[in-house]
């Protein structure tokens, strides 16, 4: 099986699973009652305005060459929906994760993650943005607001930045992300590397009139710890 991850581009849109053409996020409340029965006309629209205006915005997932998941994200101008939160604003410095989704029979097996390392990495390389923030779901799934379960926002590198019952904010510092995950990669590295053999000190020859066979205090370490 081959996984990979890519950037999101229109002609993903229409590979993406039912129920991706939510535009809780990119629409207000009165525009989206307007456009119901175009959400996918509109959600078209939206990603190719912030791919215009700003930048990359999504990653779709591939296994075996089949779109089983993506994610999708923004800065806060380009989000109306998030106004909506009783933890809001986003701040200043960070991007939203809108949308975080994997096909049921992928999921278990860290594909949510490989997702998120993709956007961090994305993101890292823009320079522009220090953080993500989501707003969570905790409780029941709420697929009403398209929100993304607190419990995986916690397990793949968010922390709780306003604390609510239902909707925390989270926050996902990008520079220390990415720190700690190079410092994992070259601790990695240094477990992995292969074990020089370190070459035996010589003895010294006993001086004339020592014993031969007598014995004399080693210097080598105690190596047993």
């Amino acid at each position: 099986m081959t996984r990979r991850t890519e950037r999101l581009t229109l002609d993903h849109l229409p590979l993406l699973p039912a129920g991706s053409d939510c535009v809780f996020w990119e629409l207000d409340p009165v525009r989206r009652r307007e456009v119901r029965g175009h959400e996918a006309e509109e959600k078209a629209a939206w990603v190719s305005t912030v791919l215009r205006e700003w930048g990359s915005c999504g990653r779709v997932l591939l296994v075996d060459g089949e779109v089983v998941g993506h994610a999708l994200w923004a800065p806060p101008v380009h989000v109306p929906g998030a106004d909506g939160f009783a933890t809001a604003p986003v701040s200043g410095d960070a991007v939203v994760l809108t949308e975080m989704y994997v096909a049921p029979e992928h999921r278990g097996g860290g594909l949510g993650r490989v997702l998120v390392q993709g956007m961090a990495k994305d993101l890292v390389r823009s320079g522009t943005v220090r953080a993500v923030e989501a707003f969570g779901h905790s409780g029941p799934s709420d697929h009403d607001t398209c929100t993304v379960p607190t419990q995986f926002l916690l397990a793949v590198g968010f922390r709780t930045h306003r604390a609510h019952p239902v909707h925390p904010r989270m926050r996902m510092d990008l520079k220390t992300t990415v720190s700690l995950r190079q410092e994992l990669e070259r601790g990695l590295d240094r477990l992995l590397a292969p074990v020089k053999r370190q070459p035996r000190p010589v003895r010294p020859v006993p001086r004339d009139g020592a014993q031969r066979g007598s014995r004399t205090r080693s210097t080598r370490p105690d190596l047993r710890f």
